[in-house]
């Protein structure tokens, strides 16, 4: 059963650090390698750099919530909320309620 998950390539799970600038700020993110590659897709989608998603992302999450407390994580559950269902809002929510009930 666990064989389609234990034998995937060890190099999707790789952690791999890229150093981006948000807020102004210079600061390095370390997250598994086939997670930046659903962000990269996905700043595509949005016809952005990642650069450029990864700050519009954490500006808005900052705008919402007041802080944002973990940054690879709030990567690694929005790739979750892309794979469930193309980011849509009603997507997004549902996922935030699942989580939330957690």
């Amino acid at each position: 059963m666990c064989e389609v998950f234990a034998g995937q390539d060890p190099q999707r799970y790789r952690p791999v650090n890229r150093s981006v600038r948000i807020g102004g700020h210079s600061t390095s993110i370390q997250i598994e390698a086939a997670f930046w590659d659903l962000i990269d897709e996905i700043a595509a989608s949005q016809g952005l750099s990642t650069s450029r998603f990864l700050s519009t992302l954490y500006d808005e999450a900052l705008l919402i919530n007041g802080a944002v407390s973990n940054f690879a994580s709030l990567l690694r559950t929005s790739c979750l909320i892309h794979l469930m269902g193309g980011g849509s809002k009603d997507t997004a929510e549902r996922t935030f309620r699942m989580v939330a009930a957690e």
